[in-house]
């Protein structure tokens, strides 16, 4: 592999959107087997070079090469037939089609007195879907599979293409981390038979164990590829940001001893919730983790009141707190940053500007009688909130959507901040957001709890949880099983209590 041409190559590969450089020069190379790592800061400019190899974009500058001839990429269409799959974070589905349909979308299908051979098809794609491990029959539909599924349907189209090059863009970021090996494990299969995959990932544990080489994208320009003996994390982190990133310091103390604000007893909706208890004290970031499907989302679901809870009680600064709807939580003082922030706490087609009042309308409307959006109350909160949070963004004006991951959330973030709530709950706040913009986003929440404000963090990462959080609460199988505080509070006994049994369920000694 060392020695073998390159499948496809990208030379000083430069683009800009509206005057603003996404690319100034890039360079990549990428050979037949090779997982080959792309990492950077989100707006780095991944995701551009990205949509120019997909011939969604054209460079304004620079080279592109397969098969060590030069070509314009000027469609999709065109990116195919090159032998190129690109599989992203939004998967392409119909829903209402069955696996096989999707597995076929944009293929040439073959007849049979003029109509589709479904059943001829069939026979030739279930080999591939062996291969990959898709148990789904293949004339089942799509609408209830799991996102690992839909991630194997994808690739089994990219197979049945005769893909050369798939490109993978955070392939587990939605995934439990069983799923994630399975499919870790397709991809080291899919090289080892020689095929090329470009892996985008901000999981730097993911890079290392996969990729052959990684190149590292900053601020535009491609600043680095690595292998062999170069190939560490030191040097993946000290290429993604420019410098060493400083580690968080947690104050020293215990947390425990400040006024409880928010306490849940016995809290129960079968079967993902069952008999929790917790509480949460004033300037303390509470941790939540265990593996997916534990039960985590559920639980703050309905301490948000966007789910009935089947018994429990739940009491807030004393009173008894029991929402009806999630309008009932935000006015008694919560917020929360959803998982998935792109569909349910953005409207990415509106202004940064917009999303960040959409929680706090009536701090920029002026007149009793006529009620009015004041623009020069929107402009100066939202001008301020952009530089707290240093939110990168063209001006308040420029629509959501185009923000990279990071500068989405910070703007999630800054909306509630924009209210002032008591309690903040942040499901999975770094989830496909760079190295750079995940410390930024934890110190942010440091530094909330240290102005009084108490903060839930729910992760599915056990890296994250020790260094952010005061105490950690680990649930499996719907149940609150360990309660790690101090030099207890390490990534292997969150891991270990996140596969604890059902029968041990209750157990909360550290």
């Amino acid at each position: 592999m060392a020695d073998a041409e390159p499948f496809v190559v990208a030379e000083d590969v430069a683009k800009s959107y509206g005057g603003v450089q996404a690319l100034k020069g890039v360079s990549l190379a990428v050979r037949p087997g090779e997982v080959h790592g792309l990492v950077g800061a989100n707006g780095a400019g991944k995701s551009t070079l990205i949509r120019i190899l997909a011939g969604l974009t054209q460079p304004d500058r620079g080279r592109i090469a397969v098969d060590g001839e030069r070509t314009a990429i000027s469609a999709p269409q065109r990116a195919a037939d090159l032998g190129m799959t690109f599989i992203h974070q939004e998967l392409a589905f119909v829903p209402g089609m069955t696996v096989l349909q999707n597995i076929m979308l944009g293929l040439p299908k073959r007849q049979r007195f003029g109509m589709v051979d479904w059943r001829s098809i069939a026979r030739e794609v279930e080999p591939v879907a062996r291969r990959v491990g898709l148990a789904a029959p293949l004339f089942s539909s799509v609408k209830s599979l799991s996102v690992a599924e839909k991630w194997l349907i994808n690739i089994c189209r990219a197979l049945v293409r005769k893909a050369r090059l798939i490109v993978m863009d955070e392939p587990t970021a939605s995934l439990s981390a069983t799923e994630a090996e399975t499919l870790l494990r397709i991809v080291e299969d899919l090289s080892r038979s020689g095929v090329a995959v470009l892996y985008v990932s901000h999981r730097l544990d993911e890079i290392l164990r996969l990729c052959h080489r990684v190149t590292a994208f900053r601020d535009g320009w491609s600043v680095a590829t690595l292998e062999g003996a170069d190939l560490t994390r030191s040097a993946l982190v000290e290429a993604i940001v420019g410098g060493a990133v400083e580690n968080l310091q947690k104050p020293i103390g215990d947390i425990r001893r400040n006024e409880v604000v928010f306490a849940v007893s016995g809290l129960t909706r079968s079967p993902r919730v069952r008999d929790v208890s917790l509480e949460l004290h004033s300037s303390e970031v509470l941790g939540i983790g265990g593996l997916v499907g534990a039960g985590r989302t559920e639980l703050m679901r309905l301490i948000y009141g966007a789910d009935r809870p089947d018994g429990g009680t739940m009491r807030l600064e004393g009173r008894q707190f029991a929402p009806r709807r999630p309008t009932d939580a935000v006015k008694a003082g919560f917020g929360l940053v959803p998982e998935e922030r792109r569909s349910e706490g953005l409207i990415l087609t509106k202004s940064v500007a917009f999303n960040l009042h959409l929680s706090s309308l009536s701090r920029i409307v002026s007149g009793n009688l006529l009620p009015l959006i004041s623009s020069a109350r929107q402009r100066t909160l939202s001008n301020d909130m952009i530089r707290e949070l240093a939110i990168r963004t063209p001006d308040r004006h420029a629509p959501v959507g185009r923000l990279s991951g990071g500068n989405q959330q910070k703007v999630v973030i800054g909306r509630w901040l924009l209210r002032k709530p008591k309690i903040l709950i942040l499901d999975e706040p770094t989830r496909g957001v760079d190295i750079g913009a995940r410390g930024e986003i934890h110190s942010l929440i440091r530094d909330l709890a240290l102005q009084g404000m108490a903060v839930l963090v729910v992760s599915s990462e056990p890296d994250e949880l020790p260094d952010l959080c005061d105490r950690v609460l680990v649930m499996a199988e719907g149940r609150i099983v360990r309660e790690l505080t101090g030099p207890a509070l390490t990534r292997n006994a969150i891991i270990e209590a996140s596969y604890a049994e059902g029968r041990n369920a209750g157990d909360t000694r550290p």
